[in-house]
């Protein structure tokens, strides 16, 4: 691609959007809020991407499908950039993407971290308090953690005390 045809920052968004989360793929690395900016430099295409953290083993995946579709969309020129600062935070999951990992079966971050950016609960959750983590089959409260490790490092697992579905519950970071 010459810089006459290179695909808008606003097309590039959208195509990310369709980039799924390998770990969990009813949600992309957009709604996410992993990928924290699309620019050019020139005529190469620069994503900056934030791993839900240092460790986390799906990053490489990630890169990779982020390249396939960039290069799958005609784009040849691509520098993907790891941006460690800030650090990603639950709160970068917006109010849709919540809803999607509902009604996939997980638990989305329990309110005061929400996409809006308010901290209420987080001092209360690390001060030891007891927000409700509701269950994402039957929305009951009556919740119980059966493990801080879910079924990838980002995720505790729990069970339901009302309908005795177990789930996984998307740890607040």
């Amino acid at each position: 691609m010459d810089a006459a045809t290179l695909p808008s920052v606003e097309t590039v968004w959208q195509w990310l959007g369709e980039v799924p989360d390998p770990e969990i793929p009813v949600i992309s690395v957009v709604d996410l809020g992993i990928v924290r900016d699309v620019a050019y430099d020139g005529d190469t295409l620069v994503v900056a991407v934030t791993p839900t953290y240092s460790g986390c083993p799906a990053t490489s995946m990630i890169d990779l499908d982020i390249e396939a579709a960039l290069r799958g969309h005609g784009v040849e020129s691509i520098r993907l950039e790891r941006r460690l600062s800030p650090a990603w935070t639950s709160d970068w999951i917006g109010p849709e993407a919540r809803e999607k990992l509902r009604a996939y079966g997980i638990a989305p971050p329990v309110d005061g971290t929400a996409a809006d950016g308010r901290l209420a609960r987080r001092a209360e959750r690390l001060s030891g308090g007891n927000a409700a983590i509701y269950c994402p089959r039957c929305g009951s409260p009556a919740t119980e953690k059966v493990s801080q490790f879910g079924s990838t490092p980002c995720k505790a697992s729990y069970r339901c005390t009302e309908c005795l579905e177990p789930f996984d519950y998307f740890k607040c970071i």
